[in-house]
Formats: structure tokens, C-alpha cells, sequence
């Protein structure tokens, strides 16, 4: 039997290492939150009832879905919050808010490695390696490893839309039926199950929840609002849909 004071050291090891590592560089998300894996249930088994109906609702959807509804997926695929354009004004635009852009982009780093932990944990593989004849022209990623669930474009563009409707109020409702879409539209593309999309839009929401906890975010927040203002002090008119 290993003597109790060589042991101990090997045991809080173990517990270091089994502590999600995002919180240790993370701005805002405190450690280890939200943790994908108690927080999602995992994905249906490969080849059971429920995964084939997921990958058969994923196929019909794919499949009656229009180009340019696929053109927009495609335009997505390295999605940005000034995708959410259409729903806030013309003038919020890229190279404009150098706050904003700062403040997303350290939410996106954040939020991918959240969704990254259950990506790397239940490694779903995407329809189009699933089962690549019903999926034609789908393939996003070549020469790589990405997997299927949760959906990272589904959970930060619930997250953009989240920090986005504090940002801009007036279009909240328009905001949030565009996070949902980008979504959506993935499944339209063939890059993903319904049931990732709806996975990421819980993480997506957990991770707001999260965000808005944070001290340090809250400031951030709080700078990109003034920053915004000052270039458009009017609030902008909620935009019809």
C-alpha cells in the first residue's frame, strides 16, 4: 500500500487536473463555469432511435433548405457580432468600436473553450462525416477534427445576443431572433443536429448569466455602452420583423 504521504500529493493532483483550465486565463467566467458536462445532457448514442431521428429531422432540414439561406450559413461561418447589422443599423460597423469589438472578442475566446470541453468530451461526430452522402457540399472543415455538439456558433450567437440586447435595448427582440437564427442556420447547412443547436442555446444562456455576474465584465460592459452612444447618442428604432 502506497504510504499516506505519497499518496496525498498524487490525489490533489488529480483534483487540479480534473478542474476545467478555461477559468485560469478567463476574464470573466469564473473557474470551471458554466461546466458544459453537468450542465448539458450528453447527445443521443451513436445509431440509437433518438440519434437517427435527430440525423433524419437534420436531413430534412438540410434539404429543404433554399441557397441563399445556405449562402447566409456559409457567410456565417466566421461569425462576428456585426452579422447582427441588419438588426442594430447600418453604421455598426467593423473598425468602429475598438471597446466593443475588445469586450466580444475576449466573450467569444471565453465562451469557445466552454464549448470546446464538451466538443473535446462527447466528440458527436457532424452530419456530414456521419453520414456524407445525405449531406452533399456540407464539409466545413478540411483537415480537421470539429465536432458536432454542442453547437459553438448556436452558443455564441445566443451569448452575442444576450450582451448585445444590454447593449442595445431598443432592438432586443430583433437581437435575439437573429442569435437564434444563426443557430438554425446551421442546420440548414448540413454542419449540425437539431439537438446541438438547442444545446448551445442553453450553454449560450448559462454563459450569459455568468458574464453578467462579473465585476470585470460589467465595467467593460459599461465602457462599450458609452463608446456606442457617443457615436450614436439617439437610441436606434426598434427594427421591424
Amino acid at each position: 500500500m502506497m504510504p499516506t504521504r505519497l499518496f496525498l500529493p498524487f490525489a490533489l493532483l488529480g483534483l487540479v487536473v480534473s478542474v476545467p483550465l478555461h477559468g485560469a486565463d478567463a476574464k470573466y467566467l469564473p473557474a470551471g463555469q458554466p461546466d458544459a458536462l453537468t450542465l448539458l445532457a450528453p447527445p443521443a448514442a451513436p445509431g440509437s432511435p433518438e440519434d437517427q431521428a435527430d440525423a433524419d429531422t437534420a436531413f430534412r432540414v438540410y434539404s429543404a433548405g433554399t441557397a441563399e439561406q445556405r449562402e447566409v450559413a456559409k457567410s456565417e461561418s466566421k461569425l462576428t457580432i456585426f452579422h447582427f447589422a441588419p438588426e442594430i443599423g447600418p453604421w455598426f460597423q467593423a473598425g468602429k468600436f475598438p471597446k466593443t469589438e475588445a469586450l466580444f472578442k475576449e466573450i467569444e475566446a471565453e465562451a469557445k473553450t466552454v464549448v470546446n470541453n464538451g466538443k473535446d468530451h462527447w466528440q458527436r461526430q457532424r452530419p456530414y462525416n456521419a453520414d456524407p452522402a445525405r449531406f452533399p457540399g456540407a464539409v466545413e472543415h478540411e483537415g480537421r477534427t470539429s465536432y458536432s455538439y454542442p453547437s459553438g456558433h448556436s452558443t455564441r450567437g445566443t451569448v452575442f445576443a444576450g450582451v448585445l440586447a444590454e447593449i442595445f435595448p431598443e432592438q432586443r427582440d430583433a437581437i435575439f431572433v437573429k442569435g437564434r437564427q444563426i443557430g438554425w442556420y446551421r442546420v440548414i447547412g448540413g454542419v449540425h443536429y437539431p439537438a446541438d443547436i438547442y444545446a448551445g442555446r442553453v450553454l449560450g444562456q448559462a454563459i450569459v448569466r455568468e458574464l453578467l455576474a462579473s465585476p470585470d465584465f460589467q465595467r467593460d460592459l459599461a465602457a462599450a455602452k458609452a463608446e456606442i452612444a457617443a457615436a450614436h447618442p439617439e437610441p436606434v428604432p426598434a427594427t421591424a420583423h
